[in-house]
């Protein structure tokens, strides 16, 4: 073990509900078998750790140079983290599951870190929107009750069928949360978003609203264009179509699923055995990085997510103007101009056990690929277990915790040591339907769109 001492103060947060610098805390490096790693991001404002454990020094503190390195979509990052041009990425949650099982590229991909929770929003262009307030005159004000369902947009995806043609929506990658949030705000009102199977990969099988991918920072310039009239994507790219009036968020995945689990940090399972003390060390000053993004002052007031923004501006991460940023990374999601609310946990990284790597959440994204067909057969109860239990790994992360605990950073508090690695059931998604890690089949069988086994 390194003989050198980094000392910095550390900040000890409770669930990130109350910050305060208490003491003088110590890392000490671990025996690295690599140094200088290289690690990929897509331009969303949910890179922030990343980006934060470079710019704060945390990767530096455990004795890392790391360079992060923007991809020009979901696709290359992991083609990329595959070949071993990067050493691990800022993915999709649902990308490391469906890359182990073989949708899409195959390779084993594993995940000791969860990056965020929440961050997305469904955005329609302005004239759909027009459309569904005439559907819904509660919605014709500037501040429209939220959230929003689909229920209003069923008379346009009507109007495009009933003149042979399908309303088009945009969303980031087949196997990304976006996919799966689209799919379930316009099934949860009946709407048909199509099924994939194994010769509809493009998963617009009896479909009455036709889904395509859009790399994120193309979204707004693709909406207003019209080719698309609406898309499910993360910031700043949803209140970059408010901010330049070309369309109007109706609902975020906060509202879809209350704290869903978005990005994870993602290595390959081959890289992750090659590298067990770079790894602990990387997921160390991640979480480090997750817990400054959520401090708090006595007021609950967040007091580093301007500074957070400022840096994620820059042109060689989001590239996107500060203002907009700023928005949902400070606790405001604006819907409209008009329409400007408090939304605290828009973007978590560090509360609610947020960077713990959950075997219920890598659960859920298999029930999804298995609703919309992605998954082409119908599988036993054991296999989602077992899956979720190849990619996530929690003995990972609760060994970084350790170490930070040992050394200050954290308190006992902040991690969930006896977990099963399940969440608690719960009820909170747009359609009041309960989700238990536990009993995927039973989940599968409440919906009414989708396969139910």
């Amino acid at each position: 073990m390194l003989s050198s001492l980094l000392r910095h103060t550390a900040i000890i947060c409770a669930s990130a509900t109350f910050c305060l610098p208490l003491h003088t805390a110590e890392t000490e490096q671990l025996e690295l078998e690599k140094s200088e790693l290289k690690f990929g991001f897509i331009k969303l404002t949910d890179c922030a750790p990343l980006v934060i454990a470079k710019e704060k020094g945390f990767f530096s503190d455990e004795g890392l140079s790391v360079e992060v390195v923007a991809q020009s979509n979901w696709k290359i990052l992991l083609d990329n983290v595959i070949s071993g041009e990067l050493d691990g990425a800022h993915m999709l949650s649902g990308q490391p599951i469906a890359a182990t099982i073989g949708i899409g590229t195959k390779a084993h991909i594993v995940t000791a870190y969860t990056m965020d929770l929440n961050g997305n929003a469904i955005t329609v262009s302005n004239s759909v929107w027009s459309r569904m307030q005439e559907a819904d005159e509660s919605l014709d004000t500037e501040t429209p009750p939220h959230p929003i369902s689909a229920q209003s947009l069923r008379p346009v995806v009507d109007e495009y069928l009933e003149n042979g043609e399908k309303l088009q929506m945009g969303m980031v990658f087949p196997v990304s949360t976006h996919n799966y949030e689209l799919r379930y705000w316009l099934a949860s009102s009946g709407i048909h978003p199509g099924m994939y199977s194994a010769s509809d990969v493009g998963g617009r099988t009896s479909a009455e609203v036709e889904l395509s991918v859009t790399p994120p920072p193309m979204m707004p310039a693709t909406l207003e264009a019209g080719n698309i009239q609406g898309y499910c994507v993360g910031e700043p790219w949803n209140q970059k179509a408010v901010s330049t009036s070309i369309g109007v968020p109706v609902v975020t995945n906060y509202d879809i699923w209350k704290n869903n689990p978005e990005k994870i940090f993602g290595v390959s399972a081959a890289w992750a055995e090659e590298n067990p003390q770079t790894h602990l060390a990387v997921v160390k000053a991640l979480i480090r990085a997750g817990q400054w993004l959520d401090a708090t002052d006595t007021q609950g007031t967040l007091i580093n997510r301007s500074e957070a923004a400022r840096i994620l501006s820059g042109s060689n991460y989001v590239g996107a103007d500060f203002d907009i940023i700023k928005n949902s990374m400070t606790g405001f999601f604006y819907f409209q101009k008009t329409d400007k609310r408090a939304m605290p946990e828009f973007n978590v990284f560090f509360d609610h056990f947020c960077t713990y790597p959950w075997y219920s959440d890598g659960v859920w994204f298999l029930t999804q690929m298995r609703r919309w067909g992605q998954i082409t057969e119908a599988k036993p109860a054991s296999w989602y277990a077992e899956t979720a239990q190849k990619v996530y790994r929690p003995d990972v992360y609760r060994e970084a915790a350790k170490l930070l605990l040992a050394e200050g950073f954290i308190t006992e508090e902040d991690i969930p040591w006896d977990t099963d690695g399940y969440k608690a059931p719960t009820k909170e998604f747009i359609d009041g339907i309960l989700y238990d890690g536990h009993d995927p089949l039973g989940y599968l069988s409440k919906h009414t769109i989708g396969h139910k086994e």
